[in-house]
């Protein structure tokens, strides 16, 4: 138990690591191919033409913020399969809008737009910081570089409870336009791309146009009385691209082409060029089909009709003060290992056969997976699970680590769990 529990702590703090170099989607997919390259992954082009042989380790990256990742099977994938999981770069917070400088009652602020289904409160009285991505034209080009001013620069003020008297027992209730507003400095309205050009060392005039994001400073750590826990932002659903990379780096040899794709905009439904309602997975997967060196007849629809798709995304542990939220035996715990999620009209794509398959994985590992289905009546939200078994026709699971605080500036997850979803999905790709 000592030697699980050591495991559990060391996948716990590399995974610290990852989310504190992934501020945003555009920082975790840098992360994510920096340990590809690390294990011999190499990046493919998508406007180049491909040639892929068996046991090759590729990675395509599409927009900047989605990942695919693939090692190219021993058979052909209409003999072999895909063996597929699926998560998301993208967490909810706020984000910067185009035209974002403000000046109020002597205040500098920076005018931002809610993205995902934040938890307005928790991003109040945070040191955050600005990253993301910025567009500077150089030499007739226009470059895409990766930013991270990486200390406090702005804060979203409670109002003081003086002047808020009924806050405690009536509730707080904010207005994203706002109350949402960050404070970044006094006087009159700050000069953003000033500040961006220095970050990026170009001339103020060469920015014309940027992606960013606001972020929690506070680092990410393990918490509790024995490092139970992993404190940190984005957990959701960094922890997931964290396991699956680490897996799909580790896993043993297989006739099955292994794959992650590690999608942006999930937080926002998906429909996007770089979303899983995109294109970014099947193109990839028919390409792979496509350049197989054998050639097999019908292959991509025999490839899809043998392959799986792990759909990983957090899954919500049990709260200890709000335990009547959960349905009745279907309330899972933190340090228990990964949860199939269920539900009958299909927010989530699992069913029988591939809860069974998930399981079998599970004990393998050496615990029994628990059970999630939302209450009967609250709404259940979704995944890319049905979208991209819609899209794909893959059959497919719903599966994720247990947390509390989902949506949360700052989230919490077990340190056991990283360990067992890493074990877990290693398998899943063998």
């Amino acid at each position: 138990m000592a030697a699980l529990r050591e495991r559990g702590v060391a996948a716990a703090r590399d995974l610290c690591a990852f989310v504190d170099r992934s501020p945003t989607p555009y920082h975790a997919v840098r992360e994510v191919a920096s340990r590809l390259v690390a294990a011999g992954f190499s990046e493919l082009g998508e406007r180049d033409a491909w040639a892929v042989a068996p046991g090759d380790r590729r990675f395509v990256v599409r927009g900047g913020s989605t990942i695919v990742a693939f090692v190219v099977g021993a058979e052909h994938p209409a003999l072999g399969g895909f063996r597929v999981i699926g998560a998301h770069t993208d967490s909810p917070n706020l984000r910067v809008k185009p035209s974002a400088e403000l000046s109020r009652s002597g205040y500098q602020q920076l005018g931002v737009e809610v993205y995902g289904g934040v938890l307005y409160s928790t991003w109040l009285d945070r040191d955050l910081s600005v990253a993301g991505r910025v567009h500077v034209r150089r030499d007739g080009r226009i470059e895409r570089l990766l930013v991270d001013l990486g200390r406090p620069v702005a804060r979203v003020p409670n109002l003081a409870i003086h002047l808020n008297r009924g806050v405690n027992s009536e509730g707080l209730v904010l207005n994203a336009q706002k109350h949402l507003v960050p404070v970044i400095g006094l006087g009159r309205e700050a000069d953003l791309n000033a500040l961006l050009a220095r970050a990026v060392d170009a001339p103020r005039d060469a920015i014309l146009g940027f992606d960013l994001c606001l972020y929690d400073t506070l680092k990410a750590s393990l918490g509790g009385l024995s490092d139970e826990f992993v404190f940190a932002s984005r957990l959701d659903n960094l922890a997931s691209c964290h396991a699956a990379t680490a897996a799909l780096i580790g896993a043993a040899p297989s006739a099955a082409t292994r794959v992650i794709a590690l999608y942006d905009h999930e937080e926002c439904g998906s429909r996007s060029a770089v979303g899983a309602a995109g294109s970014v997975l099947r193109d990839v997967l028919a390409r792979i089909v496509d350049v197989y060196p054998a050639r097999e007849p019908q292959a991509f629809a025999r490839a899809m009709a043998g392959s799986l798709l792990v759909s990983a995304d957090m899954a919500h542990a049990v709260h200890p003060n709000y335990a009547d939220q959960h349905e009745p035996r279907h309330a899972p715990q933190i340090n228990r290992g990964l949860v199939i999620k269920s539900n009958v009209n299909q927010s989530y794509a699992t069913d029988g056969a591939t809860a069974a398959a998930l399981e079998a994985l599970c004990h393998d590992v050496g615990y029994a997976p628990q059970r999630f289905v939302v209450r009967s009546d609250l709404p259940c939200g979704s995944t890319i699970g049905p979208i991209t078994a819609a899209s794909l026709g893959i059959a497919t699971v719903d599966v994720g680590a247990p947390m509390l605080s989902m949506h949360s500036c700052r989230e919490m997850a077990g340190t056991l769990d990283v360990h067992l979803a890493l074990e877990t999905y290693r398998r899943a790709l063998s």
